[in-house]
């Protein structure tokens, strides 16, 4: 059994966490499945508004799904809970990917 299929099984188990999601998502973009990726990395963000690193995750899925305006929000949002938890190094790694977005907008 893949990850993928353990954590798709847990949560047809009804074992829904933000750290699930995460887990899963993370698995799915691993695996070069961005458009699968996002609809668990925005569980785990809305389930843990504070989850800086599923924040930065659900930037980066929607960025490699070509999705540039929800990337751009997925790491403005991040970034503010990232700073606002005291989390430097994620915040700074979301601001360098925030930069190249709006750079080649």
């Amino acid at each position: 059994m893949t990850r993928i299929e353990t954590f798709e099984a847990m949560l047809a188990r009804g074992q829904d966490s933000a750290l699930l999601r995460f887990s899963l998502g993370g698995e799915y973009l691993k695996h070069g499945d961005a458009e699968r990726a996002m609809p668990h990395l925005q569980s785990a963000v809305e389930q843990d508004p504070a989850y800086s690193a599923a924040w930065k995750l659900l930037g980066k899925s929607a960025t490699e799904a070509g999705r540039t305006v929800e990337a751009v929000d997925a790491y403005r949002r991040g970034i503010e809970v990232a700073e606002a938890k005291g989390d430097r190094q994620a915040a700074k790694e979301m601001r360098v990917f925030l930069r190249r977005l709006e750079k080649n907008r």
